[in-house]
Formats: C-alpha cells, structure tokens, sequence
C-alpha cells in the first residue's frame, strides 16, 4: 500500500511551523551573540548566530521554490515567542545568570536539532520533488550536524561552569559581562 501524497497545504503548514521555529532561533542566536561579544566564546557564537541567519534565509528560498506562501503570523509568533523565552525565571532578578547561557544553548541546540530533522525529511522527497536541490539540502544538513557540535560544546563548558562548586572564578566568563 503506497503512503498518499502531502498535500500542497501540509507542506505549507510544515515548512511554515519550521520558519516560525527559524524566526525565534535566529532571534535567540543574535541576542546570546550579542550578550557573549566579550566571552571566550563570542566569536562561535556570533559565527552560528549569522549561519542560523543564512539557513532561515535558505528555508525562505526553498519555500519560494516550492510555491509555498509564508504566514507572516508564525513569523510573528516565532519571534514573539523568543521575547516571552526571556521572562523565565533564573535565579537573579535584574540580571542574567551563567544559568540563562546554559538555557540559551539548550534552546539553540533543540532549534538546530529541529532545522535538521526539516532538511533531511525534504532531501527524503528530493525524488517526488525536482524543485527541491539535493546537493544544497545535504550541505544545509551538514552545516546543521557542525552547529550541533559547536553548541554541545559550548553548553558543556557553561554546565560544567555553573553546575560544578568551587568554579565561581570562571562563571563571569559564562554570562558575557
């Protein structure tokens, strides 16, 4: 028994929910960036925050090459939903936390989980679909996979930072000030 076609709206629906999720973690990537400048690890993160940018760009060219229009209100909630991220609690009123970078990189770490499992479901159906660049998907996948291990490194040191006692000389570094 053959699995029917998507339809013209699910992937619209999907590839819509995947910008929604690229919006907040772009967001996300510019502001961990923006708030790491002067930690020993700014430089990777201002790297990954301009990749995140490019992939939510290269979604964008995809979803225009399938003829999928974009809903600018998951745009919207996408972005939305990265402010409200913001008011969780953690452990200081006023200010960030070493607390808040091992969140941030947990976020980051699902988001880029998420924009792999979207480019290796569409390199699935580059044989039903000629609009869709297998070359361009596998690199899209691949540059995924390295985010992954950038941020599963960058969050084991702030973890080790914050979570092991005696280590409170080296936590400013982990929350950028």
């Amino acid at each position: 028994m053959s699995e029917p076609r998507t339809s013209p709206r699910m992937l619209g629906i999907y590839l819509n929910d995947h910008l929604a999720g690229a919006t907040a973690g772009m967001e996300l990537a510019r502001r961990t960036a923006r708030e790491h400048r002067r930690s020993p690890f700014g430089g990777e993160l201002e790297d990954l925050a301009v990749q995140i940018m490019e992939d939510r760009a290269a979604l964008l060219a995809v979803m225009a090459d399938l003829e999928v229009p974009v809903r600018r209100y998951k745009i919207y909630g996408g972005w939305l939903g990265e402010k409200a991220g913001r008011l969780k609690p953690n452990g200081n009123l006023r200010r960030r936390s070493g607390l808040s970078t091992v969140v941030e990189l947990e976020s980051l770490r699902i988001g880029v989980e998420g924009k792999a499992l979207l480019w290796q479901s569409l390199l699935a159906a580059t044989g039903q679909d000629t609009r869709l660049d297998p070359d361009r998907l596998t690199e899209l996948l691949n540059r995924a996979r390295r985010q992954r291990a950038v941020l599963e490194s960058l969050h084991d040191a702030g973890a080790r930072t914050m979570l092991t006692p005696d280590r409170a000389e080296s936590r400013e570094a982990v929350v950028g000030t």
